[in-house]
C-alpha cells in the first residue's frame, strides 16, 4: 500500500522521499566524478587513436554494453510519443558532445576546456527552463550573463586576442549538451534513467558502425595504455554508465538540483589535469572556474 510520503522507484520499491532524495544526491555525485574524469580520458585516448576513431568506438563500445543489457533485461522498445526526446539525446550527449569536445582536445589542454565547459550547468539550468515554460528572474539572468562574460573574457585571453577553432567547438558542444541533458532529465521521469541512455546509445548504432569501420581505415591506431584505457574509460563511464547514474540522479532530484552537484566538475577535472597528465595550471583558470561557480550558484538560488 502506498502513502503519501512514499515514491516508487523505477524498480518498482517503494523509496520513502528523504532516503530517495538521498540516493539521487549521490547517484547524480558519481554521474559528476565519471564526467570530471572525460577529458584527461579523452586526451590520453588521442594519443593513440584520431578523433573520429576515438568518438566513434567509444559510441560502439557503449552501445555493445547497453544493448546487451537491454536484451538481457528483455525491456521493450520505448513509446513512439519518447523517439524524439532520445534523438536529441543522442545527438547531444551521444555524438554531438564528445564529437566536439575531442576535435577541440587536439589543440586545447584539458585545463582550458574545463573551464570552458564550466557553464554546462548554467546553459543546461538555462536551457531548462525554456523548455519548461518557466521565466528566470532577473538575478538569474544577470548570473548568467556575469559567468558568460567570465568564460569568454578567459578564452579570449587565453587564445591570444581572439577566439580559437577550439573553443568555437567548445561552445557548441555547450549547447547539444545542455540539450541532451535537458531532454534526457525529462525522460528519465517516465522510464529509467539508463533505459533513456541505453536507447539513445542503440539509436546511433546504424550510423556509428559504418562511421567507426571507415574511421579506422583512415586514421592509423597505435594500442598503448593510455590509449586503450582513456577509450575504455570514455565508453564505458562517461558514455553509458556514468550518464545512467546522472539521469536516475536528476530524475530524483530535479534537473536545477542536479546542476548544483555539477558546480564541482572544473574543479575536479583541473585536479586531474595535474595529477593525469602534468598540465600546469594558470592562475586565470581555478579563479575564471571558482567564478563561474559563483555564478551558476546565484542562478540556482534565483530559480528557487
Amino acid at each position: 500500500m502506498r502513502t503519501q510520503s512514499s515514491a516508487i522507484a523505477p524498480t518498482g520499491i517503494a523509496v520513502s522521499g528523504a532516503p530517495k532524495a538521498t540516493l539521487g544526491t549521490l547517484q547524480a555525485a558519481l554521474g559528476v566524478t565519471v564526467f570530471s574524469l572525460t577529458f584527461p580520458a579523452t586526451a590520453w585516448g588521442l594519443e593513440g587513436f584520431g578523433p573520429w576513431s576515438l568518438v566513434a568506438v567509444r559510441i560502439v563500445l557503449a552501445a555493445l554494453i547497453a544493448g546487451v543489457c537491454l536484451l538481457a533485461l528483455r525491456v521493450p522498445l520505448p513509446a513512439r510519443e519518447h523517439w524524439t526526446g532520445l534523438a536529441v539525446v543522442a545527438g547531444g550527449v551521444v555524438f554531438g558532445f564528445p564529437l566536439l569536445t575531442t576535435l577541440a582536445l587536439q589543440t586545447s589542454t584539458t585545463a582550458h576546456a574545463a573551464v570552458v565547459v564550466g557553464l554546462l550547468p548554467l546553459t543546461t539550468a538555462l536551457l531548462s527552463a525554456l523548455r519548461v515554460g518557466s521565466r528566470p528572474s532577473r538575478t538569474f539572468w544577470a548570473a548568467a550573463l556575469v559567468g558568460a562574460a567570465a568564460v569568454l573574457a578567459f578564452t579570449i585571453q587565453q587564445s591570444g586576442g581572439a577566439l580559437s577553432t577550439a573553443d568555437l567547438y567548445l561552445f557548441a558542444a555547450l549547447l547539444v549538451c545542455a540539450a541532451g541533458y535537458t531532454e534526457g532529465g525529462r525522460l528519465a521521469r517516465v522510464m529509467p534513467g539508463w533505459q533513456v541512455i541505453g536507447w539513445a546509445l542503440v539509436l546511433c548504432l546504424p550510423l556509428t558502425v559504418p562511421a567507426t569501420a571507415l574511421a579506422l581505415s583512415y586514421e592509423p591506431v597505435q594500442l598503448t595504455f593510455h590509449s586503450v584505457t582513456g577509450v575504455l574509460w570514455v565508453a564505458a563511464g562517461s558514455q553509458f554508465l556514468g550518464l545512467v547514474v546522472w539521469y536516475r540522479g536528476m530524475a530524483a532530484i530535479g534537473i536545477p538540483k542536479a546542476s548544483q552537484l555539477q558546480l564541482a566538475q572544473p574543479l575536479l577535472t583541473l585536479v586531474w589535469s595535474v595529477l593525469l597528465l602534468g598540465e600546469h595550471l594558470t592562475v586565470a583558470a581555478p579563479l575564471t572556474a571558482a567564478a563561474v561557480l559563483v555564478c551558476i550558484a546565484v542562478t540556482q538560488r534565483a530559480r528557487g
